[in-house]
């Protein structure tokens, strides 16, 4: 049976009338099950950071758990707290710390922490012996992406570090992991070098006597396209909400993944303008014929890129049309055509599947230089979740 539910703060309700952002949470766990199936061996943590890409942290980790996910992650500390106060107890990492971070909550909570440096290893050793329960670690390893993660020499000092805490007992190392930085390019050179780094620096820490229960280094990208980075653990993410890593490589559907999110609008006016006339601020777009002008109540306080102006592809009465100047704060306007017959109320279908002729996340991609990833993720705060597609409840 079908669920929906969203926020409701004053704010969301206000705006709930205008537009939304439908999330399919069976679309999420079929996903899931996708990518586990093209895991083999190895465990899926579904990554439910940045909630969830801007799906909605609860109902997609859960739906995750559904589809066959045997750890959930995220990266602040936060997230986790969050899932745990929600009753999740499924295994759970969480990898971006600074020193201010309250670790003997996350001790506490059962939380597997991700340490890079040996600030964070007495950090959290200090909070385990204030809890009186060890914690669970992953080393994280630089192999190339030169972000997080020990870098040369600091690895084998971290992964002494590591040891002598496990000697006193408060903490114990479970995982070695690092991240690529060409995984959506499977044939850069780059990817092989980081895997023999990453598997040098595994066996590093289990010749120091870490006794790892996963190895962890493929993201989204490398599941799909890199069967030999798959190790004890996969770590996909945008894959998880339907969304190609790889693009170029393959669409969605080529992978067998459905996108999880549509995100529409009803519009708020419909008016007739004369040729020449120009349109939002700045006049960037003028109209070359008499026709009929569509207003969209959104903007880039909602995440619609600034930089649409002029490309952002949006359906209307079931034809595709282009955002007409520039994206304003809290609204946009589609020139229709002379012939479209709209009217306030109707809906507008910023982006979706693409199965009904549709734009998707990735046509926005595409046409404002970026990624999809962006493109979900930075739908604000103030369009609701509409969540549908649940089962079990």
């Amino acid at each position: 049976m079908s669920t929906a539910s969203a926020q409701s703060s004053p704010a969301i309700a206000v705006h709930a009338a205008t537009a939304r952002a439908t999330v399919d949470l069976a679309a999420v766990s079929a996903n899931v099950t996708e990518l586990r199936r093209r895991a083999g061996s190895a465990q899926v943590m579904a990554v439910v950071k940045a909630d969830a890409y801007g799906h909605g942290l609860l109902p997609c980790a859960t739906a995750a758990l559904r589809g066959g996910a045997s750890w959930l992650g995220v990266a602040q500390l936060g997230e986790a707290l969050q899932l745990r106060a929600a009753g999740i107890t499924t295994r759970l990492l969480t990898w971006l710390h600074v020193p201010s971070s309250d670790f003997r909550a996350a001790v506490a909570a059962d939380i597997d922490l991700s340490a890079a440096a040996p600030w964070a290893l007495e950090a959290i050793a200090e909070a385990a012996r204030d809890t009186g329960r060890p914690a669970r670690v992953h080393l994280c390893v630089d192999t190339g992406l030169a972000r997080n993660g020990a870098y040369g020499e600091d690895w084998p000092a971290l992964v002494a570090a590591a040891r002598k805490l496990e000697a006193e007992e408060v903490l114990r190392v479970v995982g070695v992991w690092s991240h690529f930085a060409y995984a959506d390019a499977p044939a850069h050179p780059s990817v092989h070098r980081q895997q023999e780094a990453f598997e040098e620096a595994v066996a590093l820490a289990e010749r120091a006597g870490c006794r790892l229960e996963v190895r962890h280094l493929a993201n989204s990208a490398a599941l799909l396209t890199n069967p030999g980075a798959t190790y004890d653990l996969v770590r996909p993410g945008i894959a998880v909400y339907g969304l190609s890593p790889v693009p170029d490589i393959g669409d969605a559907a080529s992978f067998g993944l459905t996108p999880a999110m549509t995100l529409t609008a009803g519009l708020s006016l419909v008016k007739r303008v004369p040729q020449g006339q120009g349109v939002s601020y700045g006049h960037q777009y003028v109209t070359p014929t008499e026709t009929t002008l569509a207003l969209v109540p959104m903007g880039y306080a909602d995440g619609i890129p600034r930089n649409a102006t002029n490309v952002g592809p949006v359906s209307i009465g079931g034809r595709r049309h282009t955002i007409a100047g520039r994206v304003c704060m809290d609204q946009f306007v589609v020139d229709v055509g002379p012939d479209l017959v709209a009217g306030a109320g109707d809906e507008a279908v910023l982006f979706g599947t693409g199965t009904h002729g549709e734009p998707t996340a990735e046509d926005w991609a595409r046409a404002t230089d970026t990624i999809a990833y962006e493109i979900v993720t930075r739908v604000g705060a103030r369009v609701p979740r509409i969540h549908v597609g649940a089962t079990g409840e």
